[in-house]
């Protein structure tokens, strides 16, 4: 604001530069306090409770704050009639003529934007990304260059919490052949795979796939069903072809093909060409056919939440040949995730084993919709009484309750392709899992 006094601009830019730095924030929200300035006080002390949410100065500076009359205004200039007619010669040109009051004191009360903007600057990050084609790549189909291929992440299997069971899968069917080149040599076994990732939806079989692309040091490629497909004859047959083109460059490379179902349905259910042509292609590249180097160092995963709907074909051994069932998480995940999401939020002592508890067979999308629910209850309070609250263990066991697990509507359609469409043990370990679970 251009009436902002040197030191208030100062504190300003340091509390951006370090958004982090609780006594800093304090300070400067102390300043605005004894400027009159309460809702930027307030702001600021909220955001240091963010950061720090058990800190007392923090907490005595809110109830400070908040409990001071709002703007306090000379009781003189109170009845001031001409207070509406700034609003109107403000945007027109200069007038001589307009006698209104420009710095005498505050007019009426009005929203000021320059505050709001200041208050969530630290908050709220940008809303678009970079022009993604910025560099170069015009992102035409058919153009290699155009498909996005992520480095090797800094994600491992130790970064998923719990899911040991999936971990020891992993391990033993797929990353301990491919992190030991001399036994592979010895064994015969060749440098490329095919893992696919089945289980209901929000349990991180995408998280997953990444974590084995870091185990692996390997670039990761995602492929969905609207990067593949085109309106023109051909096209989307080209766009798996260079799909696999480009990850065969880039190789070691893990390319993820996501919501296989969509992109590999049955082709005896498929009455639309185009889709049977792109399932033929894909199971071309699988093979390697269309590369005379073979597929060597490409790693392919393939994510579905409805596997029995994926063409038969692409089971086939030497393509996704092994299976791995992911559940939703486990106690200590749920622990992980819970923990994850409440990182950041303002709570105060929280029972993580009573909410583990109640949220069994709850996905990972379930756990972080049960935090979010327990923090608008919180807000919702605050906003009520005028004083800030911290999230509880009440709030996010009410939340647990209001939010049935997403899991029970997948299990209920598993439950009959598990009984009745079992052919070859495709599903032996979703049958064992429901025996477990009693659900049979």
């Amino acid at each position: 604001m251009a009436d902002e006094s040197p030191l208030i601009r100062s504190l300003r830019a340091a509390v951006a530069a370090a958004p982090g730095d609780v006594p800093l924030r304090l300070h400067f929200a102390e300043l605005l306090l004894a400027e009159g300035r309460h809702d930027e006080a307030v702001a600021e002390a909220a955001v240091a409770l963010q950061h720090a949410p058990g800190d007392a100065d923090a907490r005595a500076l809110m109830v400070r704050a908040m409990g001071m009359p709002q703007a306090v205004a000379p009781v003189s200039e109170e009845p001031a009639a001409p207070a509406p007619a700034p609003e109107k010669p403000a945007p027109v040109s200069e007038k001589p003529a307009a006698p209104a009051p420009v710095s005498e004191g505050p007019a009426a009360p009005s929203f000021d934007w320059d505050a709001a903007e200041q208050q969530v600057q630290d908050l709220v990050g940008p809303r678009f990304l970079d022009d993604p084609q910025a560099d170069g790549a015009d992102g035409t189909a058919g153009d290699a260059a155009a498909w996005d291929v992520d480095a090797p992440g800094a994600v491992r299997l130790a970064d998923v919490g719990g899911m040991d069971e999936v971990k020891e899968r992993l391990e033993a069917a797929f990353l301990a052949p491919m992190r030991n080149p001399e036994l592979r040599r010895l064994y015969g076994k060749s440098l490329r795979g095919g893992l696919l990732l089945y289980g209901p939806p929000g349990c991180g079989k995408t998280f997953i796939a990444r974590a084995v692309a870091g185990e692996l040091g390997a670039n990761f490629l995602t492929v969905s069903l609207s990067d593949v497909l085109d309106m023109w004859i051909g096209a989307s047959e080209k766009n798996i072809h260079d799909i696999f083109e480009t990850a065969r460059r880039q190789a070691p490379c893990v390319v993820f093909l996501d919501e296989l179902d969509a992109l590999g349905a049955k082709r005896s259910r498929t009455h639309h060409s185009g889709l049977r042509n792109v399932v033929n292609q894909l199971l071309t590249e699988l093979d390697g056919i269309a590369s005379g180097a073979g597929n060597e160092g490409v790693f392919v995963l393939a994510a579905t939440n409805v596997p029995w709907d994926v063409d038969i074909a692409l089971r086939r051994p030497g393509r996704l040949d092994r299976t791995l069932l992911v559940l939703p998480p486990d106690a200590a995940a749920r622990e992980s995730i819970l923990r994850y999401h409440l990182r950041e939020r303002p709570i105060e002592a929280v029972d993580l084993g009573k909410l583990v508890k109640a949220t069994e067979d709850f996905s990972g999308a379930d756990l972080a919709h049960v935090c979010e629910t327990a923090a608008e209850a919180a807000l919702l309070d605050s906003a009520r009484t005028g004083s800030v609250r911290l999230i509880t263990t009440k709030d996010l066991l009410g939340a647990a309750r209001q939010i049935k697990p997403s899991t029970e509507p997948w299990f209920a359609a598993a439950r009959n392709v598990a009984m009745f469409a079992n052919e070859g043990g495709l599903y032996d370990d979703l049958l064992a899992h429901l025996k477990r679970k009693r659900k049979l």
